[in-house]
Order: C-alpha cells, then sequence, then structure tokens
C-alpha cells in the first residue's frame, strides 16, 4: 500500500497531512499535490513554504507554526523557505568569500576538525547587518514558541564548506544539559540553531549529513564528548540512516543543538558559506557576549529575540576572533 499524499510511500512509514504552504522532500520523486519529495534515503525534511500572508501576518499561519514546532520535537529540524532576501545573501556570500583568504591565512586558522571546514563570522557591521537574517520573524516566531519569553541569541558566526574530500567525525554542537546516566529521557529543547545558507546547498558542495530525531538520543551528554561513538553511530543507522538535505537560498534551517551531525566533502571548486546563529531560553548561562559597533544598537531592539552582545567604538575584528574546534594540527600550503 502507498499513501496518497506522498505516491510511493509505504503505510506505516511515516505519513503526514498534506496542508497548503507544505512541502516534504525525499529523493528523486515528485508528487502532484502541493508538496515535492527530493532529498534521500527514503528520510524527509520537513520544510515550511513562508507565503506573502506569513510575511504580511510577521509569522508563519498556526497551522504551519504548529507543523514547524512539531518537526523540531519529532525529527530535531525544520527549514523555513523563502525567508530571506536573496540581494542579502548576494551582498553576504561576496564579502565572506573575500574574508576567507584573511581567514585562512591566520596561522592558527580556525577549522573545524579538518581544513575541508573553517569556522568563518560574518562582518558584523554596516551595511552588513540584515534584519532577515539577524532578526527574521519567521524564525523568531518558530525559536519563541520553542524556548519561551526571554529567548536570546548568543551567537553570530558560521562555517565555510571548502573544496575538499574530507569529512567530520558525527557530532552533536552540545550535548543534553544533564548528564547521560541521569536521564530517562531527553529534556525539552533550551538551544536552536539557525542556519542561514547564502547559496543553495546539496549534496555536491557539501550538505551537512544530519541524523534525524537523535536530539532525543542520551548518548551525548553534559561534559561528555561531542563525537559520536561508533557503535552508537551504527545502532541509530539501522533505525534511520543520516540524509544531506538539498536547501535553496532563502531558506532558514532550524535545529536543536543536541542533534548528530557532520560536515561532508565540498565536490565543487567553490567555497559554501553558511552563517549561524544559536536561539536559547532566557535561563541558560551562556559564555562571553557578541560584539557589534556601538552604531548598530538600535538595530538589535526587538520585543521577544534579545542579543546577548556588547556594543563598542572599537573596530570589530570579526577575521581574528572565530574559533575552531578538533583540529589537531594545521594544514600545510
Amino acid at each position: 500500500m502507498t499513501c496518497a499524499f506522498c505516491c510511493a510511500r509505504p503505510v506505516g512509514a511515516r505519513t503526514f497531512i498534506g496542508l497548503p504552504g507544505w512541502s516534504f522532500h525525499r529523493r528523486g520523486r515528485r508528487c502532484q499535490s502541493d508538496h515535492e519529495l527530493t532529498t534521500r534515503d527514503g528520510s524527509i525534511v520537513i520544510t515550511i513554504d513562508v507565503g506573502e500572508s506569513d510575511r504580511d501576518a510577521g509569522g508563519p499561519a498556526p497551522e504551519k507554526l504548529q507543523a514547524a514546532l512539531d518537526a523540531l520535537r519529532t525529527d530535531g529540524l525544520v527549514v523555513l523557505a523563502d525567508v530571506v532576501d536573496l540581494e542579502h545573501l548576494d551582498v553576504l556570500h561576496e564579502r565572506m568569500l573575500s574574508d576567507l583568504a584573511l581567514l585562512q591565512a591566520r596561522p592558527d586558522a580556525p577549522y573545524n576538525w579538518t581544513a575541508g571546514n573553517i569556522q568563518q563570522d560574518p562582518p558584523p557591521f554596516e551595511p552588513y547587518l540584515f534584519e532577515d537574517v539577524l532578526l527574521n520573524p519567521q524564525v523568531i516566531a518558530v525559536t519563541s514558541a520553542i524556548l519561551g519569553p526571554g529567548l536570546r541569541n548568543v551567537m553570530y558566526s558560521g562555517n565555510t564548506s571548502l573544496p575538499s574530500d574530507t569529512r567530520q567525525p558525527v557530532h552533536a554542537d552540545m550535548g543534553h544539559l544533564w548528564p547521560s546516566g541521569a536521564m530517562e529521557v531527553a529534556h525539552p529543547p533550551a538551544q536552536l540553531v539557525v542556519n542561514v545558507p547564502t547559496v543553495d546547498v546539496s549534496a555536491e558542495n557539501g550538505a551537512t549529513e544530519i541524523w534525524l530525531g537523535t536530539h532525543r538520543d542520551l548518548t551525548v551528554g553534559v561534559g561528555g564528548d561531542i563525537e559520536v561513538p561508533l557503535d552508537a553511530l551504527e545502532a541509530r543507522r539501522r533505525i534511520a540512516p543520516p540524509i544531506q538535505p538539498t536547501i535553496r537560498r532563502g531558506s532558514v534551517l532550524i535545529r536543536d543543538v543536541r542533534l548528530w551531525h557532520a560536515g561532508m566533502p565540498n565536490r565543487t571548486d567553490r567555497p559554501r558559506p553558511m552563517i549561524a546563529m544559536v536561539h536559547v531560553s532566557h535561563w541558560l548561562e551562556t559564555g562571553t557576549p557578541l560584539e557589534f559597533p556601538a552604531a548598530s544598537r538600535s538595530f538589535f531592539e526587538h520585543p521577544v529575540l534579545s542579543t546577548a552582545a556588547r556594543f563598542t567604538e572599537q573596530p570589530a575584528d570579526h577575521i581574528y576572533r572565530s574559533q575552531g574546534f578538533g583540529m589537531v594540527e594545521q594544514p600545510t600550503a
């Protein structure tokens, strides 16, 4: 038997009601209804199509918001499509590519595990500050509904996938807030990563490998290694293999910080930047505040999302402040 909504999806697998404005993605098939199936491995990534009415309302319609919340709770991931102005992405992309040579020239260049992935902050000053990137109302509607009132953005960085045939180990950006042995079930989300790719993302240019649902797995706890052990990976693979979702630019990917993932080879000849923010619940202790120019203070004033930042008259040095993770030895030229 097959599901009428998904053309050839077996009944008994995960099925979803086809609401107007939803897109369900799975590789290689297109339905005649209002969603298409375009990722791989039979798994799906829920993508919410944000329309003009949602933009006029300042947030997704109630049924779309609920779909996004359900996806985050179940999969640990949701994509909001067409929420960032493509011209803004062009401006950021061009500047980040021009900054890349300076970043790689650092003697302590901030690579993440391999020379195929480098931590890269976007320029934190005008004319590169855009509301639909840093204060996107569609994104905030989703993250505030999960994290509660008083949420904060505590990160404005990103990483760039460089042309390379190397991959990262599977890891979680953060583990659970309690030791694995102290929990019987996963706690509710407290941190959500907000990713903004500046170009279309596919397996060819290093789309992140995602392990859906692993934010509820208790393997990675506070104080433990964020790299996922091989035995846990193999056990999870038998339940739900990883995917590399295709994401068109203008979209924003929201994921639980505990979700297992890995940077993958970029088999093109072009670097692929992706901006990252982290929205957290108000009660969560965080580290060093972000830095932005004093002249931008009013830009960050927002009734729902506060930005954990200090505003300074000193020039912002976004090239030298980013730090990588897991690189044992710097690559040789």
